[in-house]
């Protein structure tokens, strides 16, 4: 593990359903909005000290926009874009960054997967009414909906897991912590982290046929007994939850799974870490 980036920042979701979208993440899922622009809304955890760790895009269809990962340092920024820069992976170059955040160099992984990494970042300043008592926190404990506390991690899915591993080792110096091993030898998939978490990045085989597809984003919360809550929630709500609440076989949390509104091209994860 190389530790030039500190941690999973953000991901830019699309949705057909814009409103109807907003309406669960802030309502029904507890996140807290911090600001909009032309097509997007940006969305936050009560306790993600960033401006956003979610970035949810108008568009015609569903799926995954892009995942920003914050370096540790301005050098460390340089290092990786040296590193990426080096090597066969597809380069779409700076951005100017998103309200959040300040420039991003975006790279591309073989299956269509758009990645970036920034440095300066614009943390979270809640108003008056959303400081928290403790200054160790980012916000106040609102307990609106589920109120997850953190972005934890997202799983995507590729033709070939060993190829993505490649990937993430070569363009972010992730470090392999748990992977399945098929009987015929292949990968079916493979965990990462960029830091001393268990994991912030999973990755599976892709069976659809799809290109470029997210599996699921998770989101943390401090107890087990949060995720029941959170399950009744969804119930009471009528969103469809796909499976659990279980524990994980892979890392041994514990976890449900809930598809979006339209279909499932992308599904939220809430989950215990502990």
């Amino acid at each position: 593990m190389i530790n030039d980036v500190a941690h999973l920042g953000h991901v830019e979701l699309l949705t057909d359903r814009f409103e109807e979208s907003l309406d669960f993440f802030v309502r029904v899922y507890g996140l807290t909005e911090t600001g909009r622009d032309a097509d997007s809304v940006y969305l936050r955890a009560y306790d993600d000290y960033e401006y956003h760790s979610l970035k949810l895009t108008r568009a015609d269809t569903t799926g995954v926009a892009h995942i920003g990962y914050r370096c540790a340092s301005a050098e460390a920024l340089a290092r990786r874009v040296a590193a990426i820069e080096a090597s066969d992976y597809k380069i779409h170059g700076w951005t100017e960054g998103d309200l959040g955040h300040g420039s991003a160099f975006r790279f591309e992984d073989p299956f269509g997967h758009v990645f970036e990494v920034y440095w300066q970042t614009n943390r979270y300043e809640p108003p008056e009414s959303e400081k928290p008592a403790l200054k160790n926190l980012a916000q106040r404990y609102h307990g609106r909906g589920c109120c997850p506390r953190r972005i934890d991690h997202i799983n995507l899915l590729s033709d070939d897991v060993t190829a993505f591993r490649e990937f993430m080792i070569t363009c972010l110096g992730s470090m392999v912590t748990e992977q399945i091993q098929l009987d015929n030898g292949r990968l079916g998939g493979c965990w990462f982290t960029v830091n001393n978490k268990t994991y912030d990045l999973a990755c599976t085989e892709e069976h659809g046929g799809g290109h470029g597809r997210l599996h699921h984003v998770t989101y943390a919360t401090d107890t087990r007994e949060e995720i029941l809550r959170a399950a009744d929630i969804f119930l009471e709500n009528g969103i469809h939850i796909e499976t659990g609440p279980h524990k994980h076989a892979v890392q041994g949390t514990f976890f449900y799974m809930s598809g979006n509104l339209r279909e499932t091209a992308w599904s939220w994860q809430m989950l215990d870490p502990d």
